[in-house]
């Protein structure tokens, strides 16, 4: 069965246009216009993968509000926010509101199938009967990779799968230094060398807001990022 992606986007080219290419690449696609026709939608049946807009038409919170529609009916749909507005603010917004990922619309296609594909990744791991982990600790953290879970003092960290593989080529050496080069090509994803401080900025934040006295990720001017314990 191909794997239906749900689109929720009010410019009529753009969303003509993801559905042209997420359907060439075999997903079955359902799109809306805005936030009541995909709300009613939603309520009868998920799709296994939503991207949405933030604004919607006269809705400038639309899209969050659908956020939390899918999260109250479902805590593993992966859903990608996709708009043109690039803030810290919206970024940590839509994430807060349980959004898997936050991309705006300049992204390369071959980036966002990346991601698209990643994020099916990670829900077939979710769906996979447990059997022995693969757990990483560091102090107060426990990464369980074969779940893709993180947690700080015992608390649940949510991070994207971006954030997760950049956490993971961290760890595996801490105390390493690993350059912007090495955290694309282990974050198993198409990531921009610009984004990468953004993505580290945002990990950061996450687990600041659990522990203010969180300080084990360095940056190394020049050089890359490194786990210190």
């Amino acid at each position: 069965m191909p794997r239906t992606i749900a689109i929720v986007e009010d410019d009529i080219a753009i969303r003509d246009n993801y559905t042209a290419v997420l359907t060439g690449q075999g997903y079955t696609v359902q799109a809306y216009a805005d936030r009541p026709s995909a709300s009613l939608a939603f309520s009868q049946y998920l799709p296994d993968l939503a991207i949405i807009d933030i604004g919607l038409k006269d809705e400038m919170e639309g899209g969050f509000m659908l956020c939390q529609q899918l999260r109250q009916l479902s805590q593993s749909l992966p859903i990608i926010f996709f708009t043109a507005r690039d803030n810290d603010v919206d970024t940590i917004s839509g994430l807060r509101m349980g959004a898997d990922d936050y991309l705006t619309k300049d992204i390369s296609m071959a980036h966002l199938l990346a991601r698209i594909a990643a994020l099916f990744r990670r829900t077939d791991l979710l769906a996979t009967p447990r059997q022995d982990s693969d757990t990483i600790r560091l102090s107060h953290l426990k990464v369980d990779v074969s779940r893709m879970s993180v947690s700080w003092k015992d608390i649940p960290v949510a991070l994207t799968v971006t954030e997760f593989w950049m956490l993971h080529a961290l760890i595996k050496r801490p105390g390493h230094v690993k350059s912007r080069q090495q955290l694309m090509d282990e974050s198993r994803m198409v990531v921009d060398d610009s984004t990468i401080t953004s993505h580290i900025k945002r990990m950061r934040k996450k687990f600041i807001q659990l522990d203010e006295s969180f300080d084990h990720i360095d940056t190394v001017y020049g050089m890359g990022y490194r786990w210190q314990q």
